[in-house]
């Protein structure tokens, strides 16, 4: 505190800036820990459920269990299509009309990328922010310390004196906004490509559940 109370103004304003990035970063990371955490477990118990209950209607029933989870998301908007193509069949003169089929397999996988794109922004959320802290942070303190560096020297000219004792407090409060930059920068990069990997694991589950889903689906009206 002693430090930041003696260096000049734009030094201040660049460690007031570098601190909101890293609290902000902080506040980012602990609530994505929490969601992801989520995400996974709720995906894992509800692909167990999924393929123990083998009835949509039974699934349907159950999906308040699975708040947090991408892929019951994408069940329910799968099922609710898969719902109107059924009434659409029933209400056809010929029960098992082609083109029907065709038509609804096709707008239940649209419901399905739609869900997904959907899951995907809302799991990505606020990651750009670590992004961009984790690219800029180091360069804003970067320039703090440039501009402390040429302070110091002009109070070295114009003190006349360039010992020790003059010069090294001056290039220590520089060097303080370097610091503070790289603090900021590295939790927020390691934090991006943590949550990085781990949502792509959760759009593979999407991808192969919407697969699955649509399986099922052709396989039930081949039946037909």
């Amino acid at each position: 505190m002693a430090m930041f109370a003696a260096t000049g103004l734009v030094v201040k304003i660049v460690l007031i800036v570098l601190l909101y990035f890293s609290v902000v970063s902080w506040g980012i990371i602990f609530f994505k820990l929490l969601q992801v955490s989520r995400a996974n477990g709720a995906s894992e118990r509800f692909l167990e459920f999924f393929w123990k209950a083998k009835r949509f209607d039974a699934i349907g029933s159950q999906l308040d269990r699975f708040d947090n989870s991408p892929l019951a998301v994408l069940f329910q908007e799968g099922y609710g299509e898969w719902k109107k193509l059924l009434e659409k069949v029933e209400e056809k003169s010929e029960p098992n009309s082609i083109s029907t089929d065709l038509a609804g397999i096709d707008n239940i996988a649209r419901a399905l990328r739609r869900a997904t794109t959907k899951e995907i922004t809302r799991l990505e959320k606020y990651l750009t922010f670590l992004a961009t802290t984790g690219a800029t942070a180091p360069f804003i303190g970067l320039f703090g310390t440039v501009w402390g560096i040429m302070s110091a020297f002009e109070k070295i000219g114009q003190s006349g004196s360039a010992s020790l004792a003059v010069v090294a407090p001056g290039i220590a409060e520089a060097l303080i906004a370097t610091a503070i930059g790289l603090v900021a920068a590295i939790p927020a990069v390691m934090g991006y490509n943590h949550f990085q990997h781990k949502i792509k694991v959760l759009i593979s589950e999407m991808d192969s559940f919407s697969t699955e889903f649509l399986n099922i689906v052709q396989r039930n009206f081949s039946g037909r």
